[in-house]
């Protein structure tokens, strides 16, 4: 974003956004402040987006999960106890990088352990797919603009941690889980872009969590669909929604990568951006497991987004020195 952007601030710590953007519109004279994650509950002016007293629901798993069981809608059942095998997540935090599912008391421990003992929730474990939705809110209605499916990370450590999407998501239940999710939205009070996390199962669309703002899946959706999804959130946040649905016009994939070791990335990337995201400055350091950028596929088919996504990757592990 540095190559298009006319100014920027950088940060280190979210607990630093609030300052950094009076900072910036000190300088500048600006019509719109969007916020996306990390800055939802932030009091700004002129925010183009859903209000912060209305996403304050969702930025917390247990009020979200109570919510969707006031609407009638169906979640994983919350625990008060262990009961084993069962999901455990933080109350707070994007990402689900610390959400992992335990097998036993001394598993739980650990995790307790792992997550310096902040307050979480136990969840009875759903196993399915992973997916999403995106939709459109208008505060008092809802549009389902597409359906993703989730890619984690998987592995011993942030197995439960977002690590890209598919759009479309090819999944049966897909068309039920859009009519769930725009219930949802219906509901919330969110404007503009809000996404809404599933689990799918054979014969169950299972509600997990409300993101009210712009997901990680942008760029697939934007590719898949062929949408400007600013424009599409601008018009919803004054009351405009879409008045037809929008045709996948291929299936588009995207794939976070993470640090093999501790490594410099010292070439620039950017002559690989028609298939690199998140590019990182020449020189920048990354400790093992660290994000290093996303690497995008795209296909008339699930199957031939796949192949592409592999063959970019290797294009792009070919400028990484460990």
């Amino acid at each position: 974003m540095r190559s298009i952007a006319d100014d920027f601030i950088s940060f280190e710590e979210v607990e630093e956004l609030g300052s950094k953007i009076n900072e910036m519109l000190a300088r500048h004279e600006v019509d719109y402040v969007v916020t996306t994650s990390g800055a939802e509950l932030l009091e700004v002016p002129k925010r183009l987006g859903t209000p912060a007293g209305s996403a304050e629901i969702f930025m917390d798993k247990k009020s979200t999960q109570d919510f969707f069981e006031k609407i009638g809608v169906l979640c994983p059942k919350k625990l008060d106890s262990p009961k084993y095998p069962c999901m455990v997540k933080t109350l707070s935090g994007a990402g689900g990088w610390r959400n992992t599912v335990v097998n036993s008391d001394a598993e739980l421990k650990a995790w307790e352990e792992f997550v310096e003992h902040v307050p979480y929730m136990m969840q009875e474990f759903v196993v399915g797919l992973p997916a999403s939705v995106c939709c459109l809110g208008t505060g008092t209605d809802a549009f389902a603009l597409t359906s993703n499916e989730q890619i984690l990370r998987g592995g011993e450590t942030c197995a439960y941690a977002f690590s890209g999407s598919v759009t479309p998501c090819s999944h049966p239940l897909a068309e039920k889980m859009k009519s769930v999710a725009e219930k949802i939205v219906k509901e919330s009070g969110c404007v503009g872009t809000v996404g809404v996390d599933f689990v799918l199962t054979d014969d169950c669309v299972y509600a997990i969590e409300v993101n009210p703002r712009f997901q990680g899946t942008v760029e697939t959706v934007e590719k898949s669909l062929g949408i400007n999804l600013f424009r599409l959130h601008l018009d919803a946040c004054f009351g405009k929604l879409p008045e037809k649905n929008f045709v996948p016009q291929k299936f588009a994939v995207r794939k976070i990568l993470t640090a093999p070791c501790d490594m410099f990335i010292e070439d620039d990337l950017s002559c690989l951006s028609d298939f690199i995201t998140d590019i990182p400055l020449p020189h920048t350091f990354f400790e093992e497991g660290e994000v290093m950028f996303s690497v995008t596929g795209f296909g008339s088919s699930r199957a031939e987004a796949m192949t592409s996504l592999d063959k970019n990757i290797r294009l792009a592990l070919q400028h990484i020195k460990e």
